[in-house]
């Protein structure tokens, strides 16, 4: 029935979703280059950098919490302009605070925005997908946010190069002052341009057809569904999947989650959401400069070292595009966390031996370089089309924001845990560690997990109801 897909329009759909993505890797990753002013500026204590730093995630479990609730109501497409208007605030509030609170509030409510595209981005474009590009257009959400997380390093470093060289010719005072003065505002407050964007690319996309469906909306969701699949009769059929999917029932029910199958798939959904936190791709990210100048790498190049990793978890991210839908979600996992394995006992053996034997210090930097490479490649490409797929439409956004959940507490646990693993179990016993919880997530995909590549939403529903 899928012979007239209009993926044009399918995949221009995807990409205005998708932007979400890249603002929550851009908010994620500018606030690295900004620590060190903003400390300097309000005299923050240690205690108060690490609130700084937190203080966003505080706002995206907020945001995941709620976003599932707010779209199975409200819409997919509604939720997603919350989002764009609290990263649009956000922005702007960072680039004018008056004071450390005020930068704080306005962080918290960027972490809002983050949360909820991190649920609402990929589970609208696996709504509007078909089953054969599902895969891959899903996991454009996940190259906007290793675009996101480049695009920050980039900008911090040309907005600094700016500061000392050009910005002080400013004549506007407001302007003057936050990109000269006081760089991090502007770091920050740059968000607000593709915040904008989003906003306003948002109107040009359709409701999520299958929750037109739910909501008895049949006439509004067969024009999208035509539009679509190409024909009347194709989107016809599609209804009446998703119906009979349905049943009679329109109403998301938390209480569904509590049916065998569905409780099932909601538990391994959680599951793989939080241990893939502490299989050490945060850590890497966070802490990679502070871990390059334990080995002795110099401190001066930290930035160039996390535009390399960003370069490489971006490319990697566009190979794993093209290779989700072919290959499957479960081999994937199973040749990515195998290289990821193999790579975290490389990096845990240089800060054994590597000093004692004469290795070269850069050697650990492509350790990190391949450990990036097979995570990019699988878990993180896989994660996000994994949870939009997995759960009923009733429950979609319900289920997605309880996986979603777990997966902002793993990796608040693994930013406040890192450092004291680090200093207790030396960078050795932390990557080993890190190797050791590959295992049972392999384990949990390779017993637990249905293959999902090829399959419609309804068809993977129905396999966990049955």
């Amino acid at each position: 029935m899928n012979s007239g897909v209009n993926i044009s329009y399918i995949s221009f759909l995807s990409v205005v979703a998708a932007l979400g993505g890249f603002l929550f890797g851009y908010d994620t990753a500018v606030i690295s280059g900004t620590i060190a002013q903003v400390s300097a500026q309000f005299s923050l204590d240690a205690l108060s950098q690490g609130w700084y730093v937190g203080c966003a995630l505080v706002g995206s479990i907020l945001g995941v919490m709620c976003a599932g609730i707010l779209s199975d109501k409200f819409g997919r497409k509604k939720t997603l302009l919350v989002a764009a208007i609290l990263f649009s605030v956000s922005a702007l509030g960072c680039a004018l605070a008056s004071d450390f609170d005020h930068l704080v509030v306005a962080r918290i409510i960027g972490g809002v925005g983050i949360g909820v595209v991190s649920i609402i981005s990929p589970l609208y474009i696996s709504e509007i997908s078909v089953a054969e590009y599902r895969g891959r257009l899903v996991s454009l959400y996940q190259l906007a946010v290793t675009v996101g997380f480049l695009g920050a390093y980039l900008v911090n470093y040309a907005l600094l190069s700016y500061s000392a060289n050009g910005a002080e010719q400013l004549t506007t005072p407001v302007l003057y002052h936050i990109f000269h003065n006081e760089v991090w505002r502007s770091m920050l407050g740059m968000a607000v341009i593709p915040a904008l964007i989003f906003f306003i690319v948002i109107f040009f996309i359709p409701e999520s057809p299958r929750w037109l469906i739910l909501k008895k909306r049949d006439a509004k969701a067969e024009t999208i569904l035509s539009h679509i699949y190409g024909s009347v009769e194709s989107a016809i059929y599609e209804m009446n999947e998703t119906k009979n999917t349905i049943g009679g029932e329109t109403k998301s029910n938390w209480r569904i989650l509590l049916k065998p199958g569905i409780k099932k798939a909601v538990a391994i959904g959680v599951a793989i959401a939080m241990l893939g936190q502490f299989m050490g791709v945060n850590a890497v990210l966070y802490y990679g400069p502070s871990i390059f100048e334990s080995s002795g790498l110099s401190g001066d190049d930290s930035l160039f070292y996390q535009v390399i990793v960003g370069l490489v978890n971006m490319l990697t991210t566009v190979l794993a595009i093209f290779i989700i839908d072919k290959i499957g979600r479960k081999k994937l996992v199973y040749y990515g966390v195998s290289g990821m394995i193999v790579s975290l006992l490389l990096i845990a053996f240089y800060f054994v031996k590597g000093t004692d034997l004469g290795i070269p210090n850069v050697l650990l930097l492509i350790f990190f370089l391949a450990y990036i490479f097979f995570c990019a490649v699988s878990i993180c490409a896989v994660i996000w089309v994994l949870l939009s797929e997995m759960y009923p439409i009733k429950v979609r956004g319900l289920a997605m924001s309880i996986a979603g959940f777990s997966l902002w507490i793993g990796t608040y646990l693994i930013g406040q845990l890192t450092p004291w693993l680090l200093q207790n179990l030396k960078p050795e016993g932390t990557f080993i560690l890190f190797a050791v919880m590959c295992v049972p997530y392999m384990l949990i995909v390779w017993k637990l997990v249905p293959e999902t590549t090829g399959k419609s939403l309804e068809e993977i529903e129905k396999y966990w109801e049955t």
